[in-house]
């Protein structure tokens, strides 16, 4: 499963390379805009084809799940604490992210996945995961019933590393949207999944 995370802030040419990617087999987008208002995420979402709102992922403005049959939402480690989710498991798909694996073996079963990185060091925030074990971590893992989706550094040369790890997940964001040719190191992390 490859999951793409959106920037925080809106990039020239976005919302067109997120079309080229669902159809290239993207997985799942998680719309991931912190800064972005309510009506400003509205517009952002509505520029997005009504076609591909089963694959996203809300990680703000929950309440716009409704409103555009999005049904897919990612909470925060310190929303998980606070129990915000807790309205949500019913009917929809909920995630969450960890940051070592102890806390990902506690998980229990309402949450489909859970991010844990950073795998290797980031590319979008430098310097950081630099000292980072979560790869080593992953040997340690004894949950069965949450998947786990590395996120952290991951690109098109060391993808393959993250599903021999046995994760079931990669999430892309720096070498995505960092990128001169997202569509093509999407393309590439892709053929690295499907060989």
């Amino acid at each position: 499963m490859i999951l793409v995370i959106t920037p925080e802030w809106i990039v020239p040419n976005e919302t067109d390379t997120i079309h080229q990617m669902f159809q290239e087999g993207l997985d799942l987008l998680h719309i991931r805009k912190p800064w972005l208002s309510r009506n400003e995420m509205i517009e952002f979402i509505t520029q997005i084809d009504e076609s591909f709102y089963s694959q996203l992922v809300l990680h703000t403005h929950y309440d716009l799940g409704k409103e555009f049959t999005i049904s897919r939402f990612h909470f925060r480690e310190i929303d998980r604490k606070e129990e915000i989710y807790k309205s949500f498991v019913k009917e929809n798909t909920i995630s969450t992210s960890v940051h070592d694996i102890k806390t990902y073996n506690t998980l229990e079963k309402e949450w489909e996945y859970a991010f844990i990185g950073p795998f290797f060091p980031s590319i979008s925030k430098k310097g950081y995961g630099l000292d980072s074990t979560i790869k080593e971590e992953i040997k340690h893992r004894d949950n069965p019933d949450v998947k786990l989706i590395a996120l952290g550094g991951i690109d098109q040369d060391n993808i393959h590393e993250v599903f021999e790890s046995e994760a079931n997940g990669a999430a892309l964001l720096g070498a995505i949207w960092e990128s001169e040719d997202p569509l093509k190191v999407f393309k590439k992390c892709r053929n690295v999944l499907m060989s």
